[in-house]
């Protein structure tokens, strides 16, 4: 089993994995778009996500769906520090993590209230992210991401090396190991068959000795296999959710945070020894 996380990342819950709420505050996002782009709804949303049971919430001002347009930090950072600042405001004291590739930006969500920084390209996009995570003494996510999709490459090899370069460049920057978990990158830089072989993949990961955070909430292989469009994704988040704890995911980054506890305590009440 990896080194449990250390804070800031919160304790892991008994009988069950940590669950982190997705807080999109972008007009353009693929599953809640606009929604939550305003302060005050994406404040609403946030404490409603941990009434639901939310361990972690997870602020992202940039939609990072492909094809989705590129913002500068200024942009970003315009709109994800008032919805920080307001939640500190408000005494929130459930753990935020910042989704961001870039080093300015982190800096300023980890100045205005963040503690965990979730970077889509693992500290391989921005030279300076290693070190404003390292100085801020923040958690991290390292997710697995590629340019170009490539069907004739191993994707759990590729993941294996793409990791192997950021725990590097962590180590270096000194960011604490216990503090790093990896995320397959699920829906990134991958065709239909290689984000099956990603999400089958989570123990091999896992036997890198960091725990796995995983996303499939919503995603589009999920439509590709049901033939159901975003809005219609539900069961199918949920089946593989409960499918990827059972592969060793440890952190679900979800959407819907009441279903995904209610499947989690379900689970546990079936499968006590399997529950964590």
């Amino acid at each position: 089993m990896p080194t449990p996380l250390a804070p800031p990342w919160p304790r892991r819950p008994e009988g069950r994995v940590l669950v982190m709420g997705i807080l999109n505050v972008t007009p353009d996002s693929f599953s809640d778009g606009g929604f939550f782009a305003q302060s005050g709804a994406a404040i609403r949303h946030a404490e409603e996500m941990v009434q639901d049971g939310a361990d972690i919430l997870d602020v992202g001002g940039e939609s990072t769906r492909p094809g989705a347009q590129p913002i500068s930090p200024r942009e970003e950072i315009a709109r994800v520090v008032p919805v920080l600042m307001a939640l500190q405001d408000r005494h929130f004291t459930t753990p935020i993590s910042i989704d961001t590739y870039k080093a300015e930006t982190a800096k300023a969500a980890l100045a205005a209230g963040a503690v965990i920084v979730n970077d889509v390209w693992g500290l391989q996009h921005d030279p300076a992210m290693a070190s404003v995570v390292a100085e801020a003494g923040a958690g991290l996510v390292i997710m697995h991401n590629r340019l170009i999709k490539d069907e004739n490459i191993d994707i759990a090899d590729d993941m294996e090396r793409f990791f192997e370069r950021s725990l590097e460049l962590a180590r270096k920057a000194g960011i604490p190991a216990n503090r790093i978990a990896l995320d397959p990158g699920i829906g990134f830089g991958k065709t239909l068959d290689q984000n099956l072989d990603a999400f089958r993949a989570i123990p091999r990961l896992r036997a890198m000795g960091r725990p796995v955070l995983l996303g499939v909430s919503r995603k589009s292989f999920l439509g590709f296999i049901t033939n159901r469009p975003v809005t219609e994704r539900l069961a199918g988040s949920l089946a593989a959710a409960m499918l990827g704890v059972g592969l060793g995911a440890d952190i679900l980054r979800v959407h819907d945070i009441g279903p995904h506890i209610d499947a989690l305590t379900v689970r546990a009440a079936l499968c006590p020894e399997n529950a964590a």
